[in-house]
């Protein structure tokens, strides 16, 4: 089913990140198994050793090759300058508007720093990008963002590359019932496809994750997997997930007397 993100008509929910994987022939056909229409690119780690115009090893032909749509990332930059400098370049380089915006703040959890953030996102989209920016699940941190002309949250599920899962369902939930029309995409710390369903039966719009199917022993059939979870927890949603009860409740009703068919 179609949906909007960004102005843009998607039908795959899942955003996919392109390092650390085998090789790049196992990229190439993790993006074909996993769907997605949208795959990110960290320009800070990755210009310095894949830089574009490379030959036939050229890095961005491939991925752009798959058909998918390029969000460039500034993951790797520690301050509001930094990262902004670094969308302008990605804009240049390839004439996209959408930036993936990451500034860290803690070099242990690589947690987004709020403030520069912020400072970041404000001056980015006042030169007209479409800002998706990598955030925690704090709700006032998430409408701060919003005031500042953002369109799309990508809250953390736990720190990048850690595999926890979601570590506060409730903090994403409310993130889902104060902000019901605004897109939201879980992002880092996804480490099963079980995690990524769960994501989806809260409500969320999408799932962004790198390191769950690069790190797999086979991250095609992992690509793939994830496909299938992710699919199946919107369709769930959707559905309507039944409430959970806390004693049994009888599935067969009791008249009280014996009957004969």
């Amino acid at each position: 089913m179609v949906f909007r993100m960004a102005d843009t008509d998607l039908t795959s929910r899942f955003f996919l990140g392109t390092a650390g994987y085998p090789s790049p022939a196992v990229l190439q056909q993790a993006i074909a198994a996993s769907g997605s229409e949208v795959v990110t690119v960290g320009l800070k780690r990755q210009l310095a050793v894949q830089a574009p115009g490379t030959g036939s090893g050229d890095f961005y032909a491939l991925v752009r090759a798959s058909g998918a749509r390029l969000l460039p990332n500034t993951a790797g930059c520690r301050s509001a300058r930094e990262a902004v400098a670094l969308a302008q370049m990605a804009r240049e380089l390839f004439g996209t508007h959408w930036i993936k915006l990451e500034v860290v703040g803690d070099e242990h959890t690589l947690q987004p720093d709020p403030f520069e953030l912020l400072l970041a996102a404000t001056e980015l989209v006042r030169e007209g990008f479409e800002v998706f920016p990598y955030c925690t699940d704090d709700l006032v941190s998430c409408q701060r963002l919003l005031d500042a002309g953002c369109r799309i949250l990508m809250p953390w599920g736990a720190p990048i590359g850690s595999g926890q899962g979601l570590l506060n369902p409730w903090a994403l939930r409310t993130l889902r019932e104060r902000l019901p029309g605004v897109p939201l995409v879980v992002d880092a710390g996804i480490g099963s496809p079980a995690d990524a369903v769960q994501a989806m039966e809260l409500g969320f719009d999408a799932v962004l994750l790198n390191s769950a199917v690069a790190q797999a022993h086979d991250p095609v059939a992992m690509a793939r997997a994830f496909q299938l979870g992710i699919a199946a927890g919107r369709m769930a949603f959707e559905a309507g997930v039944m409430a959970k009860q806390a004693m049994a409740v009888a599935t067969t009703p009791v008249t009280g007397r014996p009957f004969v068919l």
